[in-house]
């Protein structure tokens, strides 16, 4: 009888998770959608959203790969502190594991952090975006990698209409997707991409 009430708390208590992580998500598509309210239409948002997400997604799920290799010999390594010198010896074996490489500056933590004293932002994020799909060149996830942020127009003039206001618009995008506590997707049964994708589908629905 115990085990059962152990297993229905355990099973409320990764619902209520759920639900919390869910609406975590929601709260910030909305916080982002009023930050590009009148500049960019509903299309061209959800490609933003969903495009740093991905950007976030990826950076984090190579990190934590790495890191859980590493901290069998070093509890205290942590990826995102190398330098990208260091972390070049590892290259051949990420993209091999993973299809792609992204240096320890160019994750997306690292970006995020530089952000609000980056004037180039925009520059810095494209060169990224290129770096990882060239990362993939040559190799079986190549075509899986290819254009994966063909749709995420950062140099837009629909960011804002001189190259300081894209750049504060896009520090407001990356700052909010950081901000979310996003938690661990796989184990709460939640698709971060696919809950987006539908919410914001919904959004754009209901106020067209």
């Amino acid at each position: 009888m115990e085990n059962k009430n152990t297993q229905a708390n355990e099973k409320n208590n990764e619902h209520a998770s759920s639900s919390l992580e869910r609406n975590e998500l929601h709260n910030t598509i909305w916080k982002v959608a009023n930050e590009l309210r009148g500049s960019v239409d509903g299309w061209d948002f959800k490609q933003y959203v969903l495009g740093i997400l991905f950007y976030r997604y990826i950076s984090e799920n190579m990190t934590d790969y790495i890191n859980k290799e590493e901290r069998k010999r070093d509890p205290g390594f942590d990826y995102a502190l190398l330098s990208d010198e260091e972390a070049e010896r590892a290259r051949e074996h990420l993209i091999e594991e993973k299809g792609f490489f992204i240096p320890p500056s160019a994750l997306f933590c690292n970006a995020l952090k530089n952000a609000p004293s980056n004037e180039d932002l925009n520059v810095t994020l494209q060169n990224i975006f290129n770096e990882i799909e060239k990362s993939s060149l040559g190799t079986p996830s190549e075509e899986n990698v290819k254009g994966l942020f063909a749709d995420l127009d950062i140099n837009s003039n629909k960011l804002g209409s001189s190259h300081s206001k894209r750049v504060e618009k896009l520090t407001k995008i990356l700052q909010a997707i950081g901000g979310m506590q996003l938690g661990d997707y796989q184990q709460s049964g939640i698709d971060v991409f696919g809950d987006a994708y539908e919410y914001l589908m919904a959004m754009y629905a209901s106020n067209a």
